[in-house]
């Protein structure tokens, strides 16, 4: 049995990757007691006495609970912003190259990706990778998300009984391009600069739509739609989780793969006018499943254990 400590099991993402551990026969879920979830001592006692530990909390509550871990056996995966760019932390997204999936396998310590960033990594770094975009092109990116992704506070108030009405229409946030996940997305990409980035909260509970818009001028080379999507189907020819359409969709909703813990690309649009889109669960593989296939690979086990695909 692996011992497991979640700190920050009450959060969002906490929630339900305590609801999926308890149901692994695997696992010896470790629980701290919710009048001791603040004291220090009680912590390190239960880090100290697990195999691995899911942070799952503010970035600053993270910092101090990491290094609670340091003189410990614990292994650590970090779903908060806090280690996402810091040296020393593997970055969790195991598909982009077999360097980053040795990294998650060796390390001490891991850093899951962020939901919005996962949906831009996932389409800009095979082509960055591949030559068709260079570090220096000017993107933008449009990402769409339910209202969990801005975890108990925003789902209290999207959820409230007599909640505000502008929260019927979609609410463009992050207006002043500080986005948290700009660090990790132009690190990840080795990007010069960052993306325009528009991030949108919409009034359903959970599910992402990452689009990134092309134009034939920024690429490196002639490509078309089709040269694109087999660029995508070689990258990502033995991942599990992320996979490539083969379709040309008229339309694509966000909530579509609310619950799972996989992800799928498109590429449509013309051979002027490309349109990369990343659809998966904000939840999913945009935080407690990419958790959770970290921890699988950190154990040598299918990556794919206890996860919902579709």
């Amino acid at each position: 049995m692996t011992k497991v400590f979640i700190a920050g099991s009450e959060g969002t993402a906490g929630l339900r990757l305590r609801q999926r551990m308890k149901q692994r026969p695997d696992v010896e879920l470790l629980e701290i007691d919710s009048a001791l979830r603040k004291d220090t001592l009680e912590t390190k006692k239960l880090i100290s006495k697990s195999d691995y530990v899911f942070l799952c909390l503010p970035d600053d509550a993270a910092r101090e609970t990491a290094e609670l871990a340091k003189s410990t056996e614990a292994r650590l995966i970090d779903t908060s912003t806090a280690h996402r760019t810091v040296q020393g932390w593997a970055y969790g997204f195991p598909e982009l190259s077999e360097k980053h999936r040795e990294e998650i396998s060796a390390s001490k310590f891991v850093a899951s990706p962020g939901c919005h960033a996962s949906g831009f990594i996932s389409l800009v770094y095979p082509l960055i990778s591949a030559g068709i975009l260079t570090p220096d092109c000017l993107l933008s990116c449009v990402s769409m998300t339910g209202y969990s992704g801005g975890g108990k506070k925003m789902i209290a108030e999207y959820e409230a009984a007599e909640r505000n009405t502008e929260l019927d229409s979609l609410k463009l946030y992050a207006i002043g391009q500080t986005h948290k996940h700009l660090p990790e997305i132009i690190s990840q990409c080795m990007l010069k600069y960052a993306p325009v980035f528009m991030p949108v909260v919409g009034d359903y509970y959970a599910g992402m739509l990452v689009s990134v818009p092309l134009v034939s001028s920024q690429l490196n080379g002639n490509y078309s739609i089709s040269d694109i999507r087999e660029v995508y189907k070689a990258h990502y020819r033995s991942s599990r989780l992320v996979k490539v359409s083969e379709d040309l969709p008229s339309s694509l909703f966000a909530g579509a793969f609310a619950g799972r813990d996989d992800m799928e690309l498109f590429v449509s649009g013309n051979d002027e006018r490309i349109l990369l889109c990343s659809l998966f669960d904000n939840l999913g593989k945009g935080a407690s499943g990419a958790a959770i296939q970290c921890f699988n690979i950190m154990r040598g086990i299918p990556e794919d254990t206890g996860l919902l695909l579709g």
